[in-house]
């Protein structure tokens, strides 16, 4: 038995368009960003959701409401979105804001990777933290383990939740680097046909079975569908 989740990429922001890192920075959403949201929130009118999670982040939260305000289910209930830090993107430390290329260039270049694909095909999804963290200057940038230890105790807060249980549909705004990070965790149980190397488009859907009673994280998820 399991949950459904369903998980959103937030809108497009500045910051994407711009194609700069983002993650625990904040950046508005552009207009195309705000339709993102809208065209999600009409694929999901008729979702009945028992619970909607979101980061911190300015972002999700304007993508989450923008959503909710579309679902038919949630316009009656009420329902009550819950905002949590531990849903944030992956933390680039030094390189926030910085550009996408430019930054994976200096995490890659002292392995001789010169971009984010080159890393994910050398070294695999880990180095592509592990790698960043060590170019860092200050080295605040989350590493492999202190990513997943975080993002566990996400996933942690929806299994305790009150209103989740098994065959619930939860609703889960994301962002596009945790969205890609564990598809290429789990990507043993998705479609074959799916890329695990394509980050996921903004507003898309992403469909995730979630076992509330796995022995361990790693055997806790499905793959359903990605970047919808």
């Amino acid at each position: 038995m399991a949950i459904h989740l369903y998980l959103v990429r937030h809108g497009q922001t500045y910051f994407n368009l711009y194609n700069r890192l983002q993650g625990w920075s904040n950046s508005p959403l552009t207009e195309n960003g705000k339709n993102d949201a809208v065209k999600a929130g009409e694929k999901l009118a008729d979702v009945k959701f028992d619970a909607a999670f979101c980061s911190d982040t300015t972002r999700a939260q304007q993508t989450l409401d923008m959503i909710l305000q579309r679902n038919v289910a949630a316009r009656f209930s009420k329902l009550e979105p819950s905002v949590h830090m531990e849903f944030r993107e992956q933390f680039y430390g030094y390189f926030e804001g910085r550009d996408m290329n430019e930054a994976w260039w200096a995490a890659g270049a002292p392995h001789g990777a010169y971009s984010y694909a080159e890393i994910l095909k050398k070294f695999g999804p880990y180095a592509t933290k592990d790698f960043l963290k060590e170019a860092d200057p200050f080295h605040h940038a989350e590493n492999d383990d202190e990513y997943w230890n975080r993002i566990k105790r996400g996933f942690g807060i929806i299994a305790k939740s009150r209103s989740v249980h098994d065959e619930s549909n939860v609703l889960l705004i994301s962002h596009g680097n945790t969205l890609l990070s564990l598809i290429q965790r789990f990507k043993d149980s998705a479609p074959a046909d799916i890329d695990c190397a394509k980050r996921p488009a903004n507003g898309s859907i992403t469909r995730i079975d979630f076992n509330l009673h796995a022995k361990s994280f790693d055997e806790s998820m499905a793959i359903v569908g990605y970047n919808e």
